[in-house]
């Protein structure tokens, strides 16, 4: 039988005081009780922990040898508590978070920063990947949060970081890169590069509805997974596309970017619904004020 925390800490108590009577008042208790307790201790261990006299109460030899260990003990069972407390808010513990090309100069830096600075004890990893992929890897649990766009799928749950506006990327020189607008329909008789209509099936039905709405099915002569990669097919004179603002950063020279009237697209936070990590929602709540106080499309 081992004694409990609680005989340690009045062991202590006397030890550190030298008196029954002081012990007791700073535990608050009798000091009748206080004297059982250190008498049942006595007894479990088998040894004797204090000698009394006329000066008071001090330590015996086998005393002064358990009281370092019995500090330690106290200790570690506050640092063990201490843990449990941060691990509940959130302090610590790790998380994979996941997020597209078109999320990574402007968003990626100001959270990771924020990130570090108020949760310094929280281990993040990052990987980006495309949506497909990051999807499946949040229901798998691969990834607990990402940085994406809508629409997504059932299952999940999402936050609205920033809403940015839609802009139609044209080369350099192009006849309407001088405008300060464009509608959608304005790009009817362009040549189009966009992703692969397999990339993400809930994107392209959305797609295809908006250019519905503006009177006409794009010609598509050519399609690259990648951001980067449409990009170079523009600067190229390949064709136009329709990305974010925020994919400005990626490509500074050959495009031109020209906002879509009325068109806007949000970057996400989404999780899988129900998850009651302690971190993920402290992420959560941190990015969330991160966003609230900051330009994220101006950031990075």
């Amino acid at each position: 039988m081992s004694p409990d925390l609680r005989q340690l800490r009045y062991f202590v108590a006397v030890a550190e005081e030298s008196s029954y009577t002081r012990a007791a008042e700073r535990l608050t208790m009798s000091q009748q009780s206080l004297s059982q307790q250190i008498t049942l201790l006595e007894r479990m261990l088998g040894v004797k922990l204090f000698d009394r006299d006329t000066r008071g109460t001090g330590l015996t030899a086998v005393g002064a040898l358990f009281l370092p260990e019995a500090r330690a003990v106290l200790a570690r069972a506050e640092e063990a508590v201490d843990v449990v407390a941060r691990a509940a808010r959130g302090e610590i513990g790790s998380l994979c978070l996941a997020f597209l090309a078109t999320t990574t100069n402007y968003l990626l830096p100001p959270v990771v920063r924020a990130l570090r600075q108020r949760l310094p004890e929280l281990r993040l990893t990052t990987q980006e990947t495309t949506i497909a992929p990051l999807v499946e890897g949040l229901f798998k649990g691969r990834f607990d949060v990402a940085f994406t766009r809508p629409p997504l799928v059932d299952g999940l749950e999402t936050r609205t970081l920033v809403s940015e506006p839609v802009c139609a990327v044209l080369p350099e020189g192009h006849p309407l890169a001088g405008r300060s607008e464009l509608t959608l329909g304005e790009l009817a008789g362009e040549r189009w590069v966009l992703t692969p209509r397999s990339s993400w099936d809930p994107w392209h039905q959305a797609f295809d509805a908006s250019f519905r709405a503006a009177g006409f099915t794009p010609d598509v002569v050519q399609r690259d997974a990648s951001v980067q990669g449409l990009l170079g097919l523009v600067a190229a004179g390949v064709g136009v596309t329709r990305l974010g603002r925020s994919a400005s950063s990626l490509r500074r020279t050959g495009v031109v970017f020209v906002p879509l009237a009325g068109e806007f697209v949000p970057t996400e936070m989404a999780w899988m619904a129900g998850n009651t990590s302690p971190a993920l929602h402290a992420l959560l709540d941190v990015v969330t004020e991160v966003a609230a106080a900051t330009d994220l499309t101006e950031s990075g």
